[in-house]
């Protein structure tokens, strides 16, 4: 079980710097590849859309165009100097379009989590999105965090369900390069389809030693409590599964979901 096709989404964000060098940590210990994706649907040949819109569409193309152009050229600077490989595409479709389309191939895709200033529905979108049509794991980057640690103590939120597993058994490459793995378990009063010791000896197959806490959210909210264990770890990143309820537009996330999304201080490693 291998990691090595990296997707980093590109778009002139405010997150784009922590999704960027996030997925530069990533790349180098995994010694993969770097596939940089833009995805713009404002393509010139959008442009001829019946008589009373050319004009404003062109307009809007050739803005868009030369946009892409500078941001294509601050990015190629940027990784000039860096010791990973990796190339450029463009993608004529919205972000999580054309990041599915480009999913088949990779390993692991980066994202901004929904934590920084701008419209929060925009990554929230995006994430939801391709969270329900890939099956492709997501390293989800706060704003504000300009690293990820990979070697460093890792946490994996623990209910029994199918998408804790999921999310388990993608981040085992991950796993493998942390200095100490935490199975956190918050109790609900729920009955879990699989124990934390279940979770606990998978690792141990994948020669993975890992340590269980079993805390209670009696106090507090399940995503607080999670929150609380992250800084009591000093944990690297936080693995989870990401729950939600349906789709209208945007994937319908789970309060605790849409909790880590907005509010994790650290990165989160995410499977549906």
């Amino acid at each position: 079980m291998m990691m090595k096709s990296v997707l980093l989404h590109i778009n002139d964000d405010p997150g784009l710097e922590a999704r960027l060098q996030a997925a530069l940590d990533l790349t180098r210990a995994v010694d993969g590849h770097l596939h940089c994706l833009r995805s713009n649907p404002y393509h010139p040949q959008m442009a001829f859309d019946g008589v009373t819109g050319m004009s404003v569409m062109y307009d809007i193309a050739k803005m868009t165009y030369k946009a892409d152009e500078e941001l294509w050229k601050r990015i190629e600077k940027r990784l000039a100097d860096e010791d990973v490989s990796w190339d450029y595409s463009e993608e004529n479709a919205d972000a999580s379009r054309g990041l599915t389309r480009c999913s088949a191939l990779m390993d692991i895709i980066v994202l901004s989590s929904a934590s920084g200033d701008w419209d929060s529905a925009i990554p929230l979108g995006i994430l939801g999105e391709v969270l329900f049509d890939t099956r492709v794991p997501l390293l989800v980057q706060p704003d504000t965090v300009k690293k990820f640690n990979v070697a460093g103590p890792a946490v994996v939120a623990w209910n029994g369900s199918f998408e804790a597993g999921n999310a388990l058994r993608s981040a085992i490459p991950l796993l493998k390069l942390s200095s100490d793995v935490h199975i956190v378990t918050i109790a609900e009063d729920k009955d879990h389809d699989l124990p934390p010791l279940d979770a606990c000896e998978y690792l141990s197959r994948h020669g993975i030693k890992s340590e269980v806490h079993e805390q209670q959210a009696e106090k507090s909210s399940v995503d607080t409590a999670l929150l609380s264990t992250v800084e009591t770890l000093g944990a690297g990143y936080l693995v989870m599964g990401a729950y939600g309820h349906g789709r209208a537009r945007q994937f319908l996330f789970g309060g605790v979901t849409r909790s880590m999304f907005k509010d994790s201080p650290v990165p989160l490693i995410v499977s549906h």
